[in-house]
């Protein structure tokens, strides 16, 4: 195994990588302690939209994890960055839930009801979605407002479940618009990437990208120049991989074994070392 504290950045998802609900997995806390007194630079990237950047800070310190603000980016917070920075006058109508649009209100973005009014329509996860939310957005799509998505996932691992995510809710609206998503800003999204490394200060190859879903978080570090790690603790099995073209540098059952297998690792390097001696 290769030193595992050999990058100068990591990259954490949450759902499925670092808890599941309100249970923290296995192994964090001991891997991210490890980390830190390391002196390694962390971020914790997520794609839900149902939590705002507080939210997320409120509960990783709920599980004892130790981390700031800062250091967390959701994808509806980022969603607010793209559109302060590519269109600030949008007026958008917003398929998710409070979280979403309290993201977009701290960072100025003007939230819409009127479909003829509405520059953009946002989707993002929505647990309460119904027909006349889809109705509302295939209306404003058709009337000119661009759609994007807050992210891609079709599903969310929760406790003893797996529930429909933003790619589901996309995919009706999509239909009954008549229009495909225009521009989707969480993981993998090159968008995403630049703002988590601008944020690190550090160069894409010299960061770990460590997640549960081939197709978002570890897709997310291979088209942005950053290795990667899979937790089998979440949504993507071994099995997926075999389904796939993408695959990552490593694979770890939890991060529980990864710090394991690295401690040993370093038991056997520190033996070789004395008899080479």
């Amino acid at each position: 195994m290769e030193d595992l504290y050999a990058y100068d950045a990591y990259c954490f998802d949450l759902d499925g990588t670092i808890y599941v609900g309100q249970m923290r997995l296995p192994g964090v806390n001991r891997f991210i302690s490890s980390l830190r007194s390391r002196g390694k630079r962390l971020l914790f990237l997520t794609n839900t939209p149902v939590l705002t950047k507080e939210d997320c800070y409120k509960r990783l310190l709920s599980l004892g994890i130790s981390c700031q603000p800062d250091e967390i980016l959701t994808a509806g917070y980022v969603s607010g960055m793209y559109f302060a920075e590519h269109a600030p006058d949008a007026k958008v109508l917003v398929v998710g839930e409070e979280a979403l649009r309290r993201e977009l209100r701290t960072i100025g973005i003007e939230i819409t009801e009127d479909p003829y009014q509405s520059t953009h329509v946002l989707v993002g996860m929505d647990r309460k979605f119904h027909y006349d939310k889809l109705h509302l957005a295939a209306k404003a799509v058709r009337h000119g407002a661009a759609l994007l998505a807050t992210n891609p996932d079709n599903s969310c691992p929760v406790p003893g479940d797996v529930i429909p995510d933003t790619g589901a809710l996309l995919s009706s609206i999509e239909a009954a618009s008549q229009q495909k998503v225009s521009v989707v800003i969480g993981k993998p999204s090159r968008y995403y990437a630049e703002k988590a490394l601008q944020l690190l200060d550090v160069d894409s190859s010299r960061c770990l990208m460590i997640g549960d879903r081939l197709e978002t978080d570890i897709l997310f570090g291979q088209q942005n120049g950053m290795k990667t790690a899979l937790v089998l603790t979440g949504i993507s099995s071994r099995e997926d991989i075999g389904k796939t073209d993408i695959v990552p540098d490593y694979i770890w059952p939890s991060l529980n074994e990864c710090i394991m297998e690295q401690q040993d690792h370093s038991k056997t390097s520190n033996v070789l070392q004395v008899e080479k001696a």
